[in-house]
């Protein structure tokens, strides 16, 4: 099992009101600085997802992971996820190939439909279209993949008649995942289409995606794809200190802040409280925060119950956390968190969590 970290570059700080270009600048060299420290501690992947609003900088995450791909030698590089429906694949596929050529075959692509809505009047969509603009969409982005010219006609973009696509990526079949939430129907799709599955589990209990999971395997087995292609990958929220009170306290208020508002904007209702923070934090929840062996035993507890993992990826800066507070977890994520592990996973049978290069 793959162990990393996903991302947004969120500007400390800002709910809403304009930054400072130096700021701006600060954010990204900090943000820049941590995927160096992931590599160093050995983390094998990281994600970056991508926003539309004013306290994020990560409208163009590709170009952001360039830069990432140039200051490192060894770990995996995606974004998590691109909102696939707001963008021309063919543009996508160019930039996702340019990574991979700079970053010499680290790059790949968590495709999915978003959790913000602010992409679609941006780019001049009708959200009603939502599930049948990714459909399209993901299916030429898989054809950009597999074919140098490609014919093909849909509906919201224009037609296809031959083109060649350029540059053609570093790795044969660069990874591209589908990111999904709850939805039933997004689980089969990807199953069918024989892709990795990158699931978002930020709240509930774990146990509880199981089902959906198992729907995944079995759509992909009747569809006829190969085993070994059907592969299941989970971002949780989470946060690592030396000791669990101190974790806790750290990650609470800004966690609390960041999904009160969230609630508030899509009418989920009032303030997150300590107390139900706890249910989502105890053994059972979503929420993977303590010290070093809690996170460890929490990882192993959701491979186990999804029905093994080959990728667990921790996001952390949902809580408004310092650049120092966030390099302190990660060191402890690759150093402590990770050997633990594949210590615990290391039985016949099971796929372990290894130091290889979110």
């Amino acid at each position: 099992m793959k162990l990393g970290i996903d991302s947004f570059a969120a500007v400390q700080g800002q709910h809403g009101e304009p930054s400072t270009p130096e700021q701006r600048a600060e954010t990204i060299e900090n943000l820049l600085t941590r995927i160096e420290l992931m590599e160093e501690v050995g983390l094998e992947v990281f994600g970056l997802g991508e926003h539309h609003r004013p306290e994020y900088l990560d409208s163009s995450p590709l170009t952001i992971l360039a830069a990432a791909a140039a200051r490192t030698s060894k770990i995996q590089l995606l974004s998590a996820v691109t909102v696939l429906s707001a963008q021309d694949p063919v543009r996508v596929f160019q930039q996702l190939a340019t990574l991979d050529i700079i970053s010499k075959g680290r790059a790949g692509l968590v495709a999915g439909r978003g959790s913000f809505s602010e992409a679609f009047p941006l780019f001049g969509l009708n959200f009603q279209d939502y599930d049948d603009i990714f459909e399209e969409k993901l299916e030429l982005l898989l054809k950009l993949r597999s074919e140098e010219k490609v014919n093909w006609e849909g509906r919201f973009r224009p037609a296809l008649t031959g083109q060649g696509v350029y540059p053609r990526p570093y790795q044969p079949e660069v990874p591209i995942y589908v990111g999904v939430g709850g939805t039933p129907a997004s689980f089969a799709r990807a199953g069918r289409l024989g892709l990795p599955l990158m699931v978002a589990i930020i709240g509930g209990q774990t146990h509880r995606f199981k089902p959906l999971i198992d729907m995944y395997y079995r759509a992909g087995i009747e569809a006829g794809q190969p085993r070994e292609k059907l592969k299941v990958a989970v971002h949780s929220l989470g946060f690592i200190a030396e000791d669990s009170q101190s974790a806790h306290e750290q990650f609470f208020p800004g966690y609390a802040k960041t999904f009160t508002q969230i609630g508030q904007e899509r009418g989920w209702g009032g303030a997150v409280t300590r107390q139900s923070y706890e249910s989502q934090a105890d053994e059972m929840g979503a929420l993977v925060v303590g010290n070093p062996e809690e996170v460890a035993d929490k990882i192993v507890r959701h491979s186990r119950a999804l029905g093994g993992l080959t990728e667990f990826r921790l996001h952390m800066n949902v809580a408004h956390l310092s650049h120092e507070q966030l390099s302190s977890a990660i060191r402890l994520l690759g150093e402590q968190v990770a050997p633990m592990v594949k210590e615990k996973l290391g039985t016949p049978g099971e796929k372990v969590a290894g130091r290889m290069s979110v």
